[in-house]
């Protein structure tokens, strides 16, 4: 299975990462149709998926995209590796683990279809994209071009940039949903001036979960020679596509999300010939200066953490990500196909599966979406995240590859009843 496998401690002793529920899933994929989408209402195979996380009864978590859970089988790679580190920490986390992060980084590659000298393993997609953000060159009045339903955090990165080098943000409106991909493409060319020095764009809007047509923005930077930073923290691992797809030069994503690997880890593409003028956030070497591993120098940390999105990757690949993409479709029509005519019920999110997947953002007009999140939580037991912007308000809904329709149709009820009745 994973790369780390055959890892044995200071006596030869293999360490064993592999969890049954695995040998469940493997054994389920076999008698399953092959055809991801004849398999999204297979409950039997994905009660088995289910299995495979130590999840809390007593809660129906809908803010997947905030942060899921990692499978059994990761979380007890990651305690394994910790406990054997922590018996020589010199010795067992510094020449035994980290090095293993060399097998982690070539998966990651092949999974994203880069070369793996373009991929460095960071903590999330804030440190990914500000590395980006920080350290493209701008000059005094130069502009950063961004919408105004990018991540705070970006967005944040971006202000900080304006007081340190008198550099300007510019943020264009985006239709939360918008009807063709044509539409984002024109707002972002209107944005863009002589001094637009950079790009910044959302693979997927964290609020809406809309897909946006990044290869043509790409393509749209590269026409004017600007370059274009690339947000996939809610992308990766939760559809299919590829480097090539997006023909991007900048790449940042959290792993935490749709891969669901351990808390904490994140990825960053950067094309090959790029990486050397990029400053890392953290002094590297001068030797290092085109090696993408200069990103990733923080200073002490816990290999264990890197080394178990191997397990991650492995349960990914097992499911398939037209398998899972499938599945998150399926279960979020199962609930908007109940309420999407209901005459208060809106949605802020684009269904078709060409802008969307598993996220979907959902306002039931006349009550604030901290309210209806508050009761939700209170009396069903449901939690979501609530979304409050100068454009649009709901809540936004985020299942996982571990939910079920009971926990589906649950929420579909109370929808209805906040919807006809009030809460």
């Amino acid at each position: 299975m994973g790369s780390l496998n055959d890892l044995g401690d200071h006596a030869g002793t293999p360490v064993a990462f592999r969890d049954d529920a695995l040998d469940v899933i493997e054994t389920q994929l076999s008698k399953v149709d092959a055809d991801p989408a004849a398999s999204v209402s297979d409950e039997a195979f994905w009660q088995g998926v289910r299995a495979a996380f130590a999840l809390d009864p007593n809660t129906i978590n809908f803010n997947n995209g905030g942060c899921s859970p990692s499978p059994r089988v990761v979380a007890e790679s990651l305690k394994q590796q910790i406990d054997y580190a922590n018996k020589s920490p010199s010795i067992f986390m510094w020449r035994d683990l980290e090095p293993k992060i060399e097998g982690v980084r070539k998966r990651l590659a092949a999974l994203f279809g880069a070369d793996p000298e373009e991929i460095a393993i960071t903590r999330n997609a804030s440190e990914s994209l500000m590395t980006c953000l920080f350290s493209l060159p701008m000059s005094v009045g130069d502009e950063i071009l961004t919408s105004t339903q990018d991540y705070p955090r970006m967005i944040n990165a971006i202000r900080q940039r304006e007081r340190r080098d008198r550099v300007k943000m510019v943020q264009v409106d985006v239709p939360a949903a918008p009807q063709t991909q044509q539409e984002v493409v024109e707002a972002f060319e209107r944005g863009i001036s002589a001094k637009t020095k950079i790009i910044l764009v959302s693979h997927v809007v964290f609020m809406t979960g809309q897909i946006n047509p990044v290869r043509e923005i790409c393509e749209l930077g590269r026409k004017h020679g600007i370059p274009v930073v690339v947000d996939g923290a809610h992308a990766f691992g939760h559809f299919p596509f590829s480097q090539e797809d997006l023909s991007c030069d900048y790449f940042g994503t959290s792993l935490h999300k749709w891969l669901m690997a351990p808390i904490g880890t994140g990825m960053l593409y950067i094309r090959r010939p790029l990486i050397e003028s990029l400053w890392a956030l953290m002094a590297p070497g001068p030797t290092q200066d085109g090696d993408i591993r200069k990103f990733e120098e923080i200073g002490t940390h816990q290999a264990a953490v890197h080394n178990a999105i191997d397990e991650a990757i492995t349960f990914h690949e097992m499911l398939g990500v037209e398998r899972k993409a499938a599945r998150l479709r399926y279960l979020r029509s199962r609930w908007t196909d109940r309420v999407r005519d209901l005459k208060n019920v809106k949605f802020h999110t684009n269904l078709h599966s060409d802008f969307s997947c598993g996220i979907c953002t959902v306002e039931i007009e006349g009550i604030k979406p901290g309210d209806l999140a508050k009761w939700l939580e209170a009396k069903y037991q449901i939690v979501v995240a609530s979304i409050e912007h100068p454009q649009f308000n709901g809540l936004r809904i985020s299942p996982q590859v571990y939910t079920t329709p009971a926990e589906i149709d649950r929420f579909g009820d109370a929808m209805i009843l906040a919807a006809t009745k009030g809460l």
